[in-house]
């Protein structure tokens, strides 16, 4: 799935220009590939968020770069947001060959409800994103991980995903990607001298000379 974005060439790169664009609703990016040059673009705010949502997270976007013949095929490999304000700062568009394999981080997404929640466990997820190697146009939206059987201490590592038929994992196979944790134990203080005064240790100073005693 794929959809076109307008884009502008950035010529003047100075900070008060870059934030001049991001008023006048647009957002500062840059383009690059193994087979082009980088080059630093701006795309229109909300035109580009309606098709992130349109063609999902690794989807391929047409980029139509104004006054060029020629539309870069390219995914979002990049996107940066401040964390404050939540506007976006920074966008990387990589241009892809479609007929070649690349690796791209694609996100868990947990499903189900685990019994060992229920039981008083943590559900702890490890891995927010893991990362698979496929061609552009098969890089999955989301990696989806059934929970509904993990009891106390059990785990789900890569080694138990499935690869699909167009992907396959390229993390570590034992790395873990979502686990149950036991419940805290809580342990009362010991209270061994409960109902008694503490002993009073009497301290002489040693100086390594006997204290001369007054009359």
């Amino acid at each position: 799935m794929s959809a076109v974005l307008e884009a502008k060439t950035r010529k003047n790169l100075k900070r008060s220009e870059t934030k001049q664009l991001r008023l006048d609703g647009y957002v500062p990016a840059v383009l690059y590939g193994k087979e082009i040059e980088s080059t630093a673009v701006s795309v229109p705010n909300i035109t580009f968020v309606k098709t992130l949502r349109e063609v999902g997270r690794n989807g391929i976007i047409e980029l139509d770069i104004e006054g060029e013949n020629k539309k870069h095929k390219v995914i979002v490999h990049d996107l940066q947001v401040d964390p404050i304000k939540d506007y976006l700062v920074h966008i990387d568009f990589f241009e892809v060959d479609l007929k070649s394999e690349m690796e791209a981080e694609v996100a868990v997404n947990l499903v189900g409800d685990a019994p060992g929640e229920k039981d008083g466990g943590v559900l702890s997820p490890l891995l927010y994103n893991v990362t698979v190697r496929a061609l552009p146009t098969d890089i999955p939206e989301e990696i989806t991980v059934d929970i509904s059987e993990l009891n106390i201490g059990d785990s789900i590592q890569i080694s138990d995903l499935k690869s699909g038929k167009e992907f396959e994992f390229t993390n570590e196979p034992e790395e873990t990607v979502v686990t149950v944790l036991p419940p805290e134990q809580q342990h009362e203080p010991e209270d061994e001298s409960e109902g008694e005064e503490p002993e009073l240790v009497e301290t002489t100073k040693d100086n390594g000379e006997e204290e001369e005693k007054s009359e």
